[in-house]
């Protein structure tokens, strides 16, 4: 299928690894390479990480970011990392949360939360609610102002931030101000226009989504039916009133671009109030290609989006 990519993303794409979602060790594998190829990012100000291991059944390691000059409390994040539910670590968006930490002035806890297939759900959703429940009572420690954490991520991560917004409503707390849901995976069932269409767009596509949510609800057979619970797939949450502020981005040439554009308009129809930007010329993933002026317009907004939720 043709795909009427953004100039500056289009010579990039050959270059793209074409993963086979097939065998998790070597899905696995090549995550790694193509991470370690990736551009480090280098702060404008110093920032201090440490890793922690925090308190759950059984303990979540976290990796702790913060500027090194704070003057007084400063916002917090609980990041969680993209990858399926099945890919990725900490380590491996350390470029992501150190910009955050450096750019914004936050205090940001990236969670290493077990992944799938090894650990199906509710395995990382509770390592990602423990990591939020810990930073919210380890505020003053952190040098965190407890009414200004945040729950963010992008794909897998931008799904788990969802469930965990939703997981910190039903049960009272921690307080969350705001939810940065990027190109978030939220829906097991498949369904949408988007999902249905794109069977071979770069990174993502539906043999992909298929796979992932295979591996994360514990084997096939389970996707799509009455079975599988609002906290693994927040698109079937039926009540989204009471959730904090939202901002949600979703790339044109992603099969879950409709999820998300769902899940914004549900969460502004439930009066919370919801930015949603839509990239034209763009695929799951396109934010690795950080030259583009459309991949520096995602950033761009992402960490606006925090500044303004935090000042609010």
């Amino acid at each position: 299928m043709a795909y009427a990519f953004d100039p500056e993303l289009a010579p990039w794409i050959a270059m793209l690894p074409n993963l086979e979602f097939t065998d998790i060790a070597e899905l696995r594998g090549a995550d790694e390479m193509m991470s370690e190829h990736m551009p480090r990012y280098d702060p404008p100000v110093p920032v201090s990480i440490r890793d922690v291991v925090v308190p759950g059944s059984p303990d979540v390691p976290v990796r702790v970011y913060a500027p090194e000059e704070q003057d007084g409390p400063l916002p917090g994040m609980v990041f969680i990392h993209g990858g399926g539910f099945i890919l990725g670590s900490a380590a491996m968006f350390d470029s992501d949360a150190t910009r955050i930490a450096a750019e914004v002035g936050a205090v940001v806890v990236s969670v290493d939360y077990r992944l799938a297939p090894e650990n199906p759900f509710p395995a990382g959703l509770d390592d990602c609610y423990a990591a939020l429940v810990w930073t919210a009572k380890s505020a003053t420690e952190l040098g965190i102002d407890p009414d200004r954490l945040a729950v963010g991520g992008d794909s897998a991560g931008g799904g788990l931030a969802a469930a965990v917004a939703l997981l910190a409503r039903d049960r009272g707390g921690p307080e969350l101000c705001f939810q940065y849901l990027g190109i978030p995976e939220l829906d097991d069932r498949l369904n949408t226009p988007s999902m249905q269409a794109y069977h071979d767009t770069p990174l993502w596509h539906r043999p992909a989504a298929e796979f992932s949510w295979d591996c994360y609800l514990g084997g096939p057979g389970i996707r799509g039916t009455e079975d599988v619970s609002p906290y693994a797939a927040p698109a079937r949450a039926e009540d989204l009133s009471g959730l904090p502020p939202a901002f949600v981005n979703v790339c044109q040439f992603d099969p879950l671009r409709d999820e998300g554009i769902a899940y914004a308009q549900r969460l502004a129809q439930a009066n919370v109030p919801t930015e949603l930007v839509l990239y034209p010329g763009t695929f799951h993933g396109a934010g690795m290609i950080a030259a583009a002026q459309i991949t520096k317009r995602i950033t761009t907004d992402q960490l606006a989006a925090l500044r303004r939720a935090f000042a609010a």
